[in-house]
């Protein structure tokens, strides 16, 4: 039953690995440009801090799982992996949180603050960026369940 509950877990890591590569490369080759009144806007994740947290913690949590799967064969570091798997969890929520909200101004603006929206002027933008938090949330899905486990 062990043995089994392992191949589950690392097949979930090998997913969750997998969201998080397609989430980094979505965002770090997100950019886009519009030009109005003869001015030229450009957007990339780089001039997000919030886009950056969500690429170093992805980053960070990939590189995590890579080190979870070959620890997760010794026996002895299974309380270690269980405690870093929750914090692997919270920072991808935390990362993902962080984008989510500057993804939404992004798209519905602020009135309040008066940001504009942006996404109807750089739509490849927008759709990458969407990508990459699908993708994302579906790692952190994987990640939640490992928890669960």
């Amino acid at each position: 039953m062990e043995k089994i509950n392992k191949i589950f877990s690392n097949i979930l890591r090998l997913i969750a690995l997998a969201a998080t590569v397609v989430a980094i490369v979505f965002m770090v080759t997100s950019h886009g440009s519009a030009q109005v009144l003869n001015l030229t806007f450009t957007a990339k994740y780089s001039y997000t801090p919030a886009f950056k947290f969500f690429v170093i913690g992805e980053a960070i949590a990939g590189g995590y799982t890579i080190i979870s799967m070959l620890l997760s064969f010794k026996t002895q570091f299974w309380r270690l992996i269980v405690i870093l798997d929750m914090v692997a969890t919270v920072l991808l929520a935390s990362s993902i949180s962080a984008a989510l909200a500057i993804a939404q101004v992004g798209k519905k603006g602020s009135t309040h603050a008066g940001w504009l929206p942006v996404c109807g002027q750089v739509p490849d933008f927008c759709d990458q960026v969407t990508i990459a938090l699908i993708a994302e949330l579906s790692s952190s899905g994987h990640s939640f369940l490992l928890q669960a486990m």
